[in-house]
């Protein structure tokens, strides 16, 4: 299983992940493919996000199930605490 979550994405981005994916919600995609198509996604993603900020989690052999990425503007990023992938905030600009 593949997540995609974008905001504030280029039409183009949102056009690319709508071939691939179910748009099931604005901004929400799904889809279950194999590793090769989730990383031409992931590189998608990274090149035609812009100003705009994505997260994309997939299935993962670890002890949450799964693991994610993100790419673009956001406080939230992703830290590895004792082998787990949690979300840090970071603080707000001013």
């Amino acid at each position: 299983m593949i997540a995609v979550i974008v905001n504030n994405a280029p039409p183009r981005l949102r056009g690319r992940l709508a071939v691939w994916l179910l748009e099931v919600r604005a901004g929400v995609y799904l889809g279950s493919y194999s590793a090769r198509t989730r990383e031409m996604l992931i590189e998608q993603v990274e090149k035609l996000i812009g100003d705009g900020d994505a997260v994309i989690a997939w299935d993962a052999p670890n002890d949450a199930g799964f693991t994610f990425e993100t790419f673009g503007a956001s406080r939230r990023m992703p830290v590895d605490f004792d082998g787990f992938r949690l979300v840090a905030f970071r603080p707000p600009s001013e």
